[in-house]
């Protein structure tokens, strides 16, 4: 049983791995991996991929998308034929999703950016660059925050 100062680290941490340039994706992994035997490199080379939408194509948030691996790591099934751990594991997940577009107004990374159609279809697969405009026009900190602070509540309540 982590204590409230212990899982608020945590969330610091996913905002400063954001603020150091990581995805929203692997900053929210990276603050809690290693409570289930994962290394900070390992977990932020596997949440790799997810940042800016997925692969920067505006889908589901990245941050989002952690919160997804989190809960399989700390819930997911290991037996292919096993339903009930399965839909166990999907209950948190949309319980935990629920609380993040009740926060965010979505979970969707074009809408959370405000982009529209024209502009997610001509989304570029290159990264942007983080500069301090970067960080004053995008909402991610926050997006990462509040993802990292739903995770923390969960392993809270449990």
């Amino acid at each position: 049983m982590m204590t409230d100062i212990e899982l608020d680290k945590r969330v610091e941490r996913a905002v400063e791995n954001f603020m150091a340039g990581y995805g929203c994706c692997q900053s929210v992994v990276a603050a809690f991996a290693d409570l289930y035997g994962l290394d900070d490199t390992l977990a932020k080379k596997i949440a790799a991929g997810f940042g800016g939408g997925v692969g920067r194509m505006r889908m589901m948030c990245g941050a989002v998308s952690g919160i997804v691996m989190l809960v399989g790591l700390d819930c997911g099934q290991t037996e292919g034929s096993d339903r009930e751990g399965k839909s166990a594991c999907y209950k948190v997940v949309q319980d935990l999703l629920a609380k993040s577009k009740e926060e965010n107004g979505s979970v969707i990374c074009a809408e959370i950016l405000g982009l529209k159609g024209y502009e997610k279809a001509n989304s570029s697969y290159v990264a942007s660059a983080r500069t301090a405009e970067y960080y004053k026009t995008r909402p991610c900190a926050a997006k990462v925050e509040s993802a990292a602070r739903i995770f923390a509540n969960y392993l809270k309540a449990k």
